[in-house]
């Protein structure tokens, strides 16, 4: 069976894990939805960090944006914003559940346009970067959001904002938010399944491997740079918007713009899976995702310690990445010929550089 044709067979056990997990493992539901979480902001990463090795420090800004967004709209559409996040606001507001309803589609919806919104914004003062002063660029949009949001009255400041309560049950809401975490994990991993077999998947790679070549070629690089940053933005505004339901209150340095841990966790699932691959996002997400789980849990005071271990061992002797490690000692199991010695094909031959693992 070749590695092309394996690849509905993964999705579609990906598919049953998800459906089967709540039910299986009920009393994890909510660590097991973090987990697909996790999952979509290691794929999001990589799109730039990966695919096009422009690694952002930034990308939780979206998230965070998504996040305000949704919740601006949910209030906004009953209620006074600035009445409902004043300290000295004595009513009790409660939504009724249609109300409830329409106001999260609608503010998920818009959490993921605004944060593309910003993405294309953002883009034209970013992507005048390169290297680490894109990186340090792109950190400071991130930091400058948190301490906008942190000073802002009208979206309740360092106070944050209490999000309208489910009206349901408290098992119905583990699960209502669970689907739609791994329904929003597992619509962008098929997206991008799809995004890499293209032309685009093509051109960011060539961007990765030398963009003054590819501008060479007659790529509109600037073009792809900022669409690869508008998709991983829209994903993570939507991505916001659910985890601020999720968690019932939202505040600005450790929820919605949390670049100490979400951002830069990120990151790391994506160096320790393997950069520029399908599936490494996908691997160093779980494996991250349970090592962090263990160590919160258990060993609770030594958790950033652990962190900083994990971060040298990926440095040190992990730097192409769990799956790059497999592909670098397995190639043909990934689809990967080498050509005897002598053979090889000339680069001009090939055109634009050829697809990472998954991208066919």
């Amino acid at each position: 069976m070749s590695r092309t044709s394996l690849h509905p067979l993964t999705m579609g056990l990906l598919l049953l894990v998800g459906i089967a997990a709540p039910l299986l493992f009920p009393a994890y539901t909510n660590q097991v939805a973090v987990l697909w979480l996790m999952i979509v902001f290691a794929s999001t990463w990589d799109i730039l960090g990966g695919q096009m090795g422009y690694n952002s420090l930034g990308n939780i800004f979206f998230f965070g944006a998504g996040m305000y967004t949704s919740a601006v709209v949910q209030i906004g559409l009953f209620y006074d914003v600035g009445m409902y996040t004043s300290g000295a606001r004595t009513t009790h507001i409660v939504f009724t559940t249609t109300q409830y309803f329409a106001g999260f589609a609608l503010g998920t919806i818009t959490g993921g346009v605004a944060a593309a919104l910003l993405a294309v914004a953002t883009s034209w003062i970013v992507f005048g970067l390169r290297g680490p002063y894109f990186a340090i660029g792109t950190l400071g949009v991130a930091v400058a959001g948190a301490e906008l949001m942190a000073s802002w009255e009208w979206v309740g400041a360092a106070a944050g904002i209490s999000m309208p309560v489910f009206p349901g049950a408290p098992d119905t809401q583990k699960l209502f938010f669970y689907f739609l975490l791994f329904g929003l994990a597992f619509v962008v991993l098929v997206f991008l399944r799809w995004l890499y077999a293209t032309n685009f998947g093509l051109a960011i790679n060539a961007i990765r491997d030398d963009e003054e070549k590819a501008e060479a070629m007659g790529l509109h690089t600037r073009r792809y740079k900022r669409t690869a940053w508008t998709i991983a933005a829209f994903f993570l505004g939507i991505a916001g918007a659910i985890f601020g339901n999720m968690t019932g209150f939202i505040e600005p340095r450790d929820i919605a713009f949390p670049t100490t841990t979400f951002n830069i966790f990120m990151i790391l699932m994506v160096l320790l899976g393997g950069k520029g691959t399908f599936w490494g996002p996908v691997v160093g997400a779980v494996v991250f995702h349970v090592i962090k789980e263990v160590t919160w849990t258990y060993f609770l005071g030594w958790q950033f310690i652990a962190l900083g271990l994990l971060i040298v061992i990926i440095v040190v002797y992990f730097q192409q990445g769990i799956v790059g490690w497999l592909m670098e000692k397995y190639p043909e199991r990934f689809g990967i010929h080498i050509a005897p010695k002598g053979k090889e094909e000339p680069a001009s031959a090939i055109g634009l550089a050829p697809h990472p693992e998954g991208a066919k």
